[in-house]
């Protein structure tokens, strides 16, 4: 970063104090991942969830908003004068293409794996299907995904490019059909046009450039490297710069349309030379062309800089917004702001439906007057109404967005603890604890599991797996440590498995997984298989690899038993014979694989500092007939859990171990304080024994821990922000083995029954985690547990909130 940018994170944290001081108070949502909200302007609440994209009419009257996630897909009518929601059009399927003709008052949406693109008439403040225009067959038979586009009214031409088939499609808007189909080397994400030349710029989401394609020519021409993620792009009127918004990079490049290369890289981060995690996605021109605004999703803030001298772009400070901001525009004097994922979690009493009522065969509420809710799509997204701020403002604004990010180069370069602690502070420093064993679990919430303990923050109504069930995760809590107010970072396994590997989950992850769970397509890309889903630097094993660590795996990251990322894929670094994603294989027999494989290792002496043990079977098969029960699954688990850390103990390398276990998320079940609590158990010679920790903690807090006894920097600014476990350590070890508790159930018990609930489970897709639906598998295994005719409570979801010092939009 430059130093004007240096000087203005100076002049930002300085004034810091007296600004606080100064500000009225106003509540703050502060969210489970220890981020906080304070979003600027007025809010508009969306129909629905995962807003991506958003259009202005041609006349600036109104603004139309796609809504794609998990939840019913809408496009949303606004109109920005009164700032009120006018119209909530339903569509089948959609996915960020939104765009309005120039001079026309055609609407054109993305159709996402529908394969379509269809036409809107706005007119009278009402949106009108017109028309269709069909790319091909629906997912799956052809596997295409419109994404952006954009329409050149003069010439008749829809512009459209797609994620699946890596291509553009050239439209005649006259007679709505594909005139021309140019091939692409990587997954495309939008388009945008030139006002000068005949040329459209296409970001390569799967890559690290944009492709110029002649218009007049019909031909690519030429491409621009950018940096990593290349996603919204925004065009100067007189059509000699393009921004390029990066989303795994932080940045914004700046092109130069003639000659075709960077001319600056803008550093949207709160701090110079940031890991990767502020998500810089969606970029927009003031009117004037003279300043930018920049959407940093996972920073929940707008950076604005002033762009009107051509290669001296000068930071000016930060907006806050809501959380995860996907896009940004401007019109007039207003900001526009689509907020992916609303402005906070909130109670969901009235249950909930993954599918957003695609399978509502499977699940009926009793109360039909209510929506139904889940954690997949609870999030409604919003609208931020932002004015222009003056310069004073703007740098009111940039404080509280510091105020709000728990991030700061400081945390990243010396994490907070205590002298002569295991749990080092920074990198340099040596720990006694020389071996970690990371064990990674499927989906369960605190009180499902431990919610019937006294001494803890949990409500035994709504636990179904006790102590009877899981013996072994109770007596691990009480001997060792209890963690009440532990949260995972993800909502479900798609990003859960991307969060717990890598501290973040891509901007990709997070816009695609929720067509793959609500049944509109797509495939599951999400455990590394696709690079265009994975961080530009990797996961926790690629960090190891380059700091030359050994690490070995055992079934994370493995499809079919075969890893999927080429860190994995070395045959020392992953057990051959330990099963991946299977439910029917039992988890004791996997504990069995890494017991023979460990004893081989400590043999040879030859054990790896860091070992990655994937046991899923707590996420059950519901009452598939012929499965094990549920019941039997999570006590499987919890035996297996409590078998390796039993072999562990009893090893000679137990004296310099540490074993950390998690759920990957908590979308599988109810829990009173909020949906991503979920149980974590941390085990170690070197733990204070017997004793509850309320400190709030989190999935990136685990990594964060286990990267400073393994002196690996942190993953991305999530993990670098978050508080490490050291007051749950102590200097002087307890060498004390634990030992395995029995199962107190048949651990081989299937389910015979034909019920409802196995009607229901017979249905479900069990092929990988979380293709089952949430709500109503959830709803049966708690029927497995407690009768088929008994009721399961509400889940209970909700953001902390905090009192918090907040800049003034008057």
């Amino acid at each position: 970063m430059q130093k004007r940018d240096l000087l203005l994170i100076a002049f930002v944290l300085l004034g810091g104090i007296a600004f606080a001081q100064q500000a009225r108070k106003t509540i703050a949502v502060q969210l489970p991942n220890g981020w906080a909200l304070t979003p600027a302007g007025a809010s508009i609440p969306l129909s629905s969830d995962l807003p991506l994209n958003m259009a202005v009419s041609p006349d600036g009257n109104y603004v139309a908003v796609t809504n794609n996630g998990n939840g019913k897909h809408t496009i949303d009518l606004i109109q920005l004068k009164q700032q009120k929601l006018v119209q909530q059009v339903p569509i089948s399927s959609a996915w960020l293409g939104l765009c309005f003709g120039k001079t026309t008052p055609y609407l054109y949406v993305s159709g996402g794996n529908n394969n379509i693109i269809v036409r809107y008439i706005l007119q009278r403040a009402k949106l009108t299907v017109k028309d269709t225009l069909t790319l091909g067959r629906p997912w799956p038979k052809d596997k295409i995904s419109p994404a952006g586009l954009v329409v050149d009214d003069p010439h008749q031409r829809l512009y459209v490019v797609t994620k699946e088939d890596n291509a553009l499609y050239v439209c005649d808007v006259r007679t709505m059909r594909v005139i021309k189909k140019v091939s692409l080397s990587a997954e495309a994400y939008t388009c945008a046009l030139n006002p000068v030349l005949p040329e459209l710029y296409i970001s390569a989401w799967g890559g690290k450039k944009i492709w110029v394609y002649h218009t007049q020519r019909g031909v690519i021409t030429d491409s621009v490297a950018t940096e990593d993620h290349p996603t919204d792009m925004a065009v100067t009127r007189d059509g000699k710069r393009v921004f390029v918004a990066n989303a795994n990079s932080n940045s914004v490049s700046v092109v130069d349309c003639k000659s075709k290369r960077v001319t600056e890289t803008l550093n949207a981060a709160l701090y110079p030379e940031a890991p990767i995690g502020s998500t810089t996605n969606s970029v927009a021109l003031s009117p004037d062309n003279k300043t930018l605004y920049i959407a940093n999703a996972d920073n929940n803030c707008l950076a604005v800089f002033d762009v009107a001298t051509h290669g001296r772009s000068k930071a000016k400070g930060y907006i806050p917004t809501g959380w995860y901001p996907t896009c940004v525009r401007v019109v007039g004097s207003q900001i526009l702001v689509a907020n992916g994922k609303g402005m906070s979690s909130f109670p969901n009493p009235d249950g909930n439906d993954p599918y957003g009522g695609k399978h509502e065969t499977l699940y009926k509420k009793s109360d039909t007057t209510k929506p139904m809710q889940y954690i997949g799509s609870m999030f409604k997204g919003s609208l931020s109404i932002i004015r222009v701020p003056t310069e004073q403002l703007l740098n009111r604004y940039a404080r509280q967005v510091y105020l709000n990010t728990p991030y700061t180069k400081q945390k990243e370069q010396t994490a907070s603890g205590e002298r002569g602690n295991p749990i080092p502070t920074r990198k340099g420093i040596t720990s006694p604890i020389k071996y970690v064993f990371y064990v990674l679990k499927e989906n369960r919430t605190y009180d499902q599991v431990l919610g019937d303990l006294p001494q803890s923050n949990g409500d035994s109504s709504r636990c179904i797996f006790g102590r009877r069930i899981t013996p072994n995760a109770h007596a691990l809590a009480e001997e060792f440590v209890l963690l009440d107010n532990f949260y995972v970072n993800a909502e479900v396994s798609a990003d859960g498995h991307n969060w717990s590997m890598a501290g973040y989950a891509t901007d990709f992850v997070e816009k695609t997984w929720p067509a793959n769970y609500s049944g509109r397509g797509g495939n599951y890309d999400f455990d590394g298989g696709r690079p265009v889903a994975n961080p530009t630097k990797g996961f926790i094993w690629d960090y190891c690899h380059r700091a030359g660590i050994r690490f070995r795996n055992y079934g994370e990251f493995m499809d079919n038993g075969y890893p999927t990322l080429p860190v994995l894929k070395d045959p020392v670094n992953y057990c051959h014979n330990y099963p991946g994603w299977n439910l029917s294989i039992q988890d004791v027999y996997r504990e069995q694989v890494f017991e023979h494989d460990f004893d081989s290792l400590v043999q040879c002496n030859a054990v790896p500092r860091f070992n990655t043990v994937y046991l899923p079977n707590d996420h059950t098969a519901g009452m598939s007939k012929g499965s094990h029960t549920p019941v039997a699954m999570v006590a499987d688990n919890d035996l297996a859990l409590g078998r390796l850390v039993d072999h562990i103990a009893h090893s000679p390398i137990w004296k310099e171990t540490a074993i950390f276990v998690l759920e990957d998320d908590a979308q599988d079940g109810p829990d009173h304080v909020d949906a991503h609590r979920s149980v974590a158990y941390v085990i170690s010679p070197y733990i204070k024994r017997k004793q509850v920790n309320h400190t709030l903690y989190s999935t990136a807090a685990i990594l964060r821990t286990m990267e400073l006894i393994l002196g690996l920097p942190p993953m991305s600014q999530y993990d670098a922000a978050a508080t490490p476990l050291w007051s749950c350590f102590q200097s002087v070890p307890d060498t004390t083995p634990y030992t395995v508790r029995p199962a107190n159930i048949d651990i081989q018990e299937r389910n015979t029954v034909w019920n409802t609930s196995a009607q229901q489970s017979a249905q479900f897709d069990f092929s990988k985690a979380d293709s089952a639906p949430d709500r109503p598998l959830n709803e049966v295994i708690w029927k497995s547990v407690k009768g088929e005719h008994s009721v399961m409570p509400a889940p209970l979801r909700s953001a902390f909130v905090k009192t918090a010092a907040a800049a003034d939009d008057d």
